[in-house]
């Protein structure tokens, strides 16, 4: 079965993911989960990076250059790529992901739960606060999941992300939320395994010690990448990955031709 569910938990360093989230390295650690580290883009901020994860296009290609920028995408993303082939996609996610493959700007009413197969996105839950709890987030993707039946599942949290401006990475508090979130997984992750899906879990940046993300330091850029699969060799891997090679991965996963702009990557322990 080509279904796959992406968790992309925002603002998740990647040592931290490495020393506090329990379930994940638990999974890796009895081979049934593979765990690289992730070299983000630059610029490591928000909006530009969930346009290279979902398009596998730098900002100078794509031109999403800033979390400023409102406008819908230019490039084909795994929402426009799985939609084409016939397959069903659904994301539970924050709004600047609505914006930039179904409408701008968002319209809080109209656009925060939407249904409609027409559009790139084509069934998506949507939240515009920082502080929504990842808790419902995740329930709000489980409802889609077991309602619509996706091929493509993704899945947008905001807590650590929140949590890590507020008090900076080297803080109790950014670590508690790090955990609170793999513990939170662990709920879900098991039942997503017993039904077969490819289940990848990664992060758009890091955080530094400031609170703060955008530069090119490794605590901004180094960001973990799980891969639930039975495609993927378990078990820790050195290789760093570059994460314009999310999308085209994702496409192997799915069993689908990436689109003609992203380029893709041969890593170690692939066995697509």
């Amino acid at each position: 079965m080509n279904k796959v569910i992406m968790v992309v938990i925002d603002g998740l360093q990647y040592q931290v993911a490495s020393t506090q989230m329990g379930y994940l390295n638990h999974l890796v650690e009895l081979n049934k989960a593979a765990y690289y580290k992730v070299k983000s883009e630059l610029p490591s901020m928000s909006r530009p990076l969930y346009e290279v994860l979902l398009t596998g296009t730098p900002s100078s290609v794509n031109g999403i250059t800033s979390n400023d920028i409102q406008r819908l995408s230019t490039q084909k993303s795994l929402f426009h790529l799985t939609k084409e082939n016939g397959m069903r996609n659904a994301a539970s996610a924050f709004y600047w992901v609505s914006e930039l493959y179904n409408r701008a700007p968002f319209h809080k009413v109209e656009d925060r739960q939407q249904a409609d197969e027409t559009k790139p996105i084509q069934y998506g839950t949507f939240y515009y606060d920082d502080f929504y709890p990842d808790s419902h987030l995740l329930l709000d993707a489980e409802v889609l999941r077991r309602k619509h039946d996706p091929h493509f599942l993704y899945i947008h949290t905001m807590g650590v992300d929140n949590t890590g401006h507020i008090y900076g990475s080297d803080s109790k508090q950014y670590r508690k939320a790090a955990i609170n979130m793999d513990s939170q997984l662990a709920e879900l992750i098991p039942a997503w395994i017993k039904e077969g899906y490819h289940i990848v879990i990664t992060a758009d940046h890091g955080m530094n010690t400031d609170g703060t993300h955008g530069g090119t330091g490794n605590d901004e850029r180094d960001v973990p990448f799980f891969i639930i699969s039975e495609r993927v060799k378990p078990g820790y891997h050195e290789q760093v990955i570059p994460q314009l090679a999310m999308s085209p991965f994702i496409c192997k996963l799915l069993g689908i031709s990436p689109s003609e702009a992203m380029i893709e990557y041969d890593f170690s322990g692939i066995m697509v």
